[in-house]
């Protein structure tokens, strides 16, 4: 872990992705990153949602003019001695393009150890800058500067690239080291990390490696007093179309027959389990009913599964 954690640097990182191009499968990006560790592996876990932020100025022709539209705004208006009317004649007379920035965040996991924590996390931007609108419409002229930046009725443009596409390194993270620290935190243990706990010591953990089906995203909140506070959500990448488990009267060996199928498409044992905690496709009640078939006669579940489900049983979470 060390090794890893020294050549995954934050600062390398942001120059491989700067000075990488992207292509349509992002394999340059994967295999300059594997290069650093071959012994660990290495893969793209998940293509997050598409975002967009506020970019820049451009002219009429593409021109770079400004990088920053709440920084070029906020300067340039107080160049025209804070006079609005100014102002708007000089962003018409340059008949300027506000753009926009399109993205969607790579999520890369590297593999370093047997454990559910075990594996580095490193979140990269790939973006394109794209017009979005004319600065101003003559028709509807701003009244502030925040219709400036942000008009409730822009002018459309039909858009067009301003550059190439570009990764941008987001950040790392290290997740059995984040997990060790949040696990200090005064309180009951965190629902993501006793889910790991539950993975490790389930069957799940003897055919699957954790991060090939899950993954975490770190954030900050604020709490009832104004304090930080540091938190994770655990996110499922599965890109196979797993059936929801409608049923809610069926039990013993019929529900284990679904509950057979839906490890099957999930891809290891006990699958259903962690999907429930989840939320995803699989209904609390399962768990129950489960239970109450493997406290009679009929169990199909190893002792290791029936230990996790019997604690869940008795101190129910979710994630």
């Amino acid at each position: 872990m060390t090794d890893s954690t020294f050549i995954l640097d934050g600062q390398q990182l942001a120059k491989i992705a700067k000075q990488t191009l992207p292509d349509a499968d992002n394999q340059l990006l994967l295999t300059k990153l594997s290069q650093l560790n071959p012994d660990y592996p290495l893969h793209l876990a998940r293509i997050g949602s598409e975002w967009y932020r506020l970019g820049g100025i451009v002219d009429v022709s593409g021109k770079r003019i400004a990088s920053d539209l709440i920084e070029w705004t906020e300067r340039t208006f107080k160049e025209c001695g804070q006079n609005l009317h100014t102002f708007i004649d000089y962003a018409l007379e340059q008949n300027l393009i506000a753009t926009r920035i399109t993205g969607n965040t790579l999520y890369i996991v590297l593999q370093t150890g047997s454990k559910a924590e075990d594996f580095v996390q490193i979140e990269v931007d790939k973006i394109q800058e794209i017009s979005d609108r004319f600065l101003i419409d003559e028709q509807n002229l701003p009244e502030d500067l925040e219709e400036f930046i942000d008009p409730l009725s822009p002018k459309p443009i039909q858009p067009f690239a301003i550059g190439t596409a570009r990764y941008q390194y987001r950040r790392k993270t290290d997740v059995a080291i984040f997990m060790e620290e949040l696990s200090k935190h005064p309180f009951a243990e965190h629902p993501v990390q006793r889910f790991m706990d539950d993975f490790n010591r389930s069957s799940a953990a003897t055919a699957m490696t954790f991060c090939h089906d899950w993954i975490i995203h770190p954030f900050r909140h604020t709490g009832r007093f104004g304090e930080q506070i540091v938190d994770v959500e655990i996110i499922n990448t599965q890109k196979k179309n797993i059936p929801y488990l409608e049923s809610l009267t069926t039990k013993g060996l019929a529900l284990h027959t679904q509950l057979n199928r839906f490890d099957r498409q999930a891809g290891y044992p006990f699958a259903w389990f962690f999907y429930m905690l989840k939320g995803l496709w699989v209904p609390t009640q399962i768990g129950v009913t489960v239970f109450k078939d493997i406290s009679k006669d009929f169990s199909y579940l190893p002792e290791r599964d029936v230990a996790v489900l019997k604690d869940w049983i008795n101190t129910p979470y979710n994630v």
